[in-house]
């Protein structure tokens, strides 16, 4: 089992930066594949980024492409999402998840219906 805490949202101004946090419980978490989600108001969950369990292959969405970096830190049972350049439309409940498969050499999935565990979400306000 893990449990997933977000932290670090806020009300930023366009241009801005954030940093997202997940602290996982759980001893397996190191062997999982991470993966950031997001909801705007009125609209479908959509992928945000993913990152495998060693940290070395990472994915991203188009639209965050070039202005989010993920990375994980499994001393610490912590994924991050570092968000710069922000925009208005980056405004939205985030959410981070772990992978249901277990310890796969180079693994990520850009598809919620892969993961099996989701944190509470922490919401991002992006003003203009």
């Amino acid at each position: 089992q893990v449990q997933l805490v977000e932290s670090g949202g806020g009300l930023v101004q366009a241009g801005g930066s954030l940093r997202l946090s997940c602290a996982a419980s759980g001893r397996t978490f190191s062997r999982y594949a991470m993966g950031w989600f997001r909801q705007a108001p009125g609209k479908e969950r959509e992928f945000v980024a993913a990152i495998s369990w060693s940290g070395g292959n990472t994915v991203y969405a188009d639209s965050v492409k070039g202005r989010f970096t993920i990375s994980r830190d499994n001393a610490k049972n912590t994924v991050y999402l570092q968000m710069n350049s922000l925009k208005p439309e980056d405004t939205a409940v985030y959410y981070c998840a772990a992978d249901r498969t277990y310890y796969r050499a180079g693994y990520y999935s850009v598809n919620d219906y892969d993961y099996g565990y989701w944190g509470q979400g922490t919401q991002v306000t992006i003003s203009s």
